[in-house]
């Protein structure tokens, strides 16, 4: 396949968008096929060895994504997303692609199909239409006020419109250019492509028949390529450790309770920020650095702590190790919710975090074995997903 060209453009407004899509880049470049992976550079620091021909692409600051999700207001408008149409078809035009791969790039849906190359998408299950599930109200303005017993039914009842108003700046700009709309789901929008592949475990969601065009891939893992500290050799056989990860998308103001509930636990705690500054903790038994591999990490604790979204939990099923998550968003209520019922995994809402409850959390989940049991019985699962191979295959039909 090595007369194809495969162009990824993936959204950097959080680390997993990114990661996802470099994995899959990067086993497509092995099997000989010419890749171009176009993202913003920020996030270019954990990807030091990268061989990948890169192209620079703008995303949207990560901050003001964050800050969206937190107001529930519509990620994108469409003055961005028509600048977003522009730059993928100079990107497109440049390189004349024989497959586009995409990762959250919702202009894709345009621009792809302005200039008829087949195009893919890495999604979510829990964003698909075929997926049956509940919809927990994520960390809003008025959960905060409500309460969530009284803001649970105002979400359900408002829901669909806030679906509806978050597809209008798409649906726009594709009208525009002379595209149908989409409808008024906002599923559809995150899944519009011509193949879509959800990287998830299938059996912790209640599937509906899927369209051929659709397919699980399982887990796309990936761990950062970081040296480790200096206190990683002295942890030394201590039990039980907790390894803390709120990710890029993890508010920051969580990680001191997180900590502080940690040390009042009892526990060995080994803690990554995601390149967030931190004050230093005067634990003897809490150990912070700004990158830990994650893998290693999660393999060695005995429980993950993290913001419920897909990467960390995955992570930490991957190696058979249960999760305590803490979402805010509604992709990180999504994922942690599933995980949650398969029994692997413990829910403490963002906003009513408290070091008491991280305490009596931890405590309760290390001392109950069928949640390790539950994430051993994920790692099986995970374990019989081959990502890159089926990946890897299903371009060679698709460019064929």
């Amino acid at each position: 396949m090595a007369s194809k060209t495969v162009l990824f453009m993936a959204e950097a407004v959080t680390l997993a968008h990114v990661a996802r899509p470099f994995v899959l880049a990067t086993a497509l470049s092995d099997c000989g096929y010419r890749v171009e992976f176009a993202c913003s550079p920020r996030f270019d620091k954990l990807f030091p060895d990268a061989t990948l021909k890169r192209r620079s692409l703008w995303s949207i600051p990560a901050e003001q994504f964050l800050s969206s999700l937190r107001r529930g207001s519509p990620v994108y408008d469409a003055r961005t997303l028509e600048r977003y149409v522009v730059e993928d078809l100079q990107h497109i035009h440049a390189v004349r692609p024989d497959l586009i791969v995409g990762d959250f790039r919702l202009s894709l849906s345009i621009s792809a199909r302005l200039t008829s190359v087949p195009y893919l998408a890495i999604s979510n299950a829990y964003w698909s239409p075929y997926i049956r599930q509940r919809y927990p109200v994520p960390d809003l303005p008025m959960t905060r006020i409500l309460g969530v017993r009284v803001a649970q039914p105002i979400f359900d009842l408002i829901r669909p419109a806030a679906f509806a108003l978050h597809t209008r700046p798409l649906n726009r700009v594709r009208r525009k250019h002379g595209l149908n709309d989409l409808g008024f789901d906002l599923r559809a929008t995150y899944t519009d492509a011509d193949f879509v592949l959800y990287a998830d475990v299938q059996n912790l969601f209640s599937v509906g028949p899927l369209p051929d065009t659709h397919a699980f891939l399982g887990p796309v893992l990936w761990s950062p390529s970081a040296a480790l500290p200096e206190w990683w050799n002295k942890i030394g056989p201590v039990h039980p450790i907790v390894y803390v990860n709120l990710g890029s998308s993890g508010p920051v103001e969580l990680f001191p309770q997180v900590l502080l509930g940690l040390a009042q636990a009892e526990v060995y705690t080994i803690a990554a920020t995601a390149g967030k500054r931190l004050s230093e903790t005067a634990s003897a038994n809490i150990r912070v650095t700004e990158y830990l591999p994650g893998n290693a990490a999660a393999e060695v604790a005995d429980l993950v702590v993290c913001n419920g979204g897909s990467p960390g939990t995955q992570q930490a099923i991957a190696k058979g190790t249960p999760v305590l998550g803490i979402p805010s968003n509604l992709d990180q209520h999504l994922n942690m919710q599933a995980v949650a019922a398969s029994g692997a995994g413990v829910i403490i809402r963002s906003e009513q975090l408290t070091p008491g409850s991280v305490t009596a959390a931890v405590g309760s989940m290390l001392s109950t074995e069928s949640y390790s049991q539950a994430a051993a019985a994920l790692q099986d699962r995970i374990s019989s997903y081959q990502p890159n191979s089926h990946f890897v295959s299903l371009v060679e039909r698709l460019v064929a």
